[in-house]
């Protein structure tokens, strides 16, 4: 079984999907921080692949992933990198990009390198629902890829079912109307939009992302779903001069 549908069908509250750019700070750091954040009991791990332009990612991603390009990241350096990681470690990992990625490094070599190396999810927040239909999912059935599709304040109820139905991780619940990075409480008009979500009894597990940041919203977050999603934040923990492995065993520790 899928390892993010068999994580699903264990644990179904309190996850923690942890995001973080693949090749950053240094380029061979993926392999270390992923090690890490699975010591640390992290339960998914969302990898970027870093693009030069990530349209929904805030300024905290953006760089990531300015620096990791810079770095010399590149598809084929993540594919080996997270094929190390699967040597020693079964957490589950998504791939999260943009659809010209893909494109680009063709879709048929891209998925079965995703199956080789033991890739089990992916979010390309940019893939329309349509061409997901026609051109992307049998392709992911056939390898039991996972998809998680993104809702926000602004997607309308038919859409939301529509994610519902087509997502086979997750559904990624953007916490807010804006780019990844902001900071600050959860409002009570999110609040408001997440009893909405919850009212509509979505049949597929549910994480909320954006906007999670420390303890109390991943509290939030999981008191509204079924976890939480952090991804700028932890990347702004992996500045400083103390290591990889303190730094991540500190954030993740502060989180919960």
């Amino acid at each position: 079984m899928n390892r993010i549908k068999e994580l699903f069908k264990k644990k179904k509250k309190d996850i923690l999907n942890v995001y973080f750019t693949a090749g950053y700070p240094k380029l061979d750091d993926t392999v270390r921080i992923a090690t890490n954040l699975t010591h640390c009991g992290v339960d998914l791990i969302e990898l970027g692949m870093p693009y030069s332009d990530p349209l929904a990612d805030g300024f905290t991603i953006q760089q990531s992933s300015m620096k990791a390009l810079k770095n010399g990241m590149s598809l084929d350096l993540l594919f080996d990198q997270v094929k190390e990681f699967r040597k020693s470690h079964e957490t589950p990992i998504i791939l999260m990009g943009y659809l010209n990625q893909v494109i680009q490094y063709g879709q048929e070599k891209f998925l079965d390198k995703c199956v080789q190396i033991g890739i089990d999810g992916l979010i390309l927040p940019d893939l329309p629902m349509d061409i997901f239909q026609n051109e992307f999912k049998k392709d992911l059935e056939e390898r039991d890829i996972a998809f998680s599709f993104l809702i926000t304040p602004q997607t309308s109820d038919e859409r939301i079912l529509l994610a519902d139905q087509l997502s086979t991780g997750f559904v990624y619940v953007v916490s807010q109307s804006s780019i990844t990075g902001k900071t600050g409480d959860i409002s009570t008009t999110q609040q408001a939009y997440f009893d909405h979500i919850n009212k509509m009894n979505l049949s597929t597990p549910a994480l909320i992302g954006f906007g999670i940041h420390d303890k109390s919203t991943y509290e939030v977050a999981c008191s509204n779903s079924n976890g939480a999603i952090i991804g700028s934040a932890f990347i702004r923990a992996l500045d400083g001069e103390k290591t990889i492995n303190d730094k991540v065993k500190s954030f993740v520790h502060s989180i919960r």
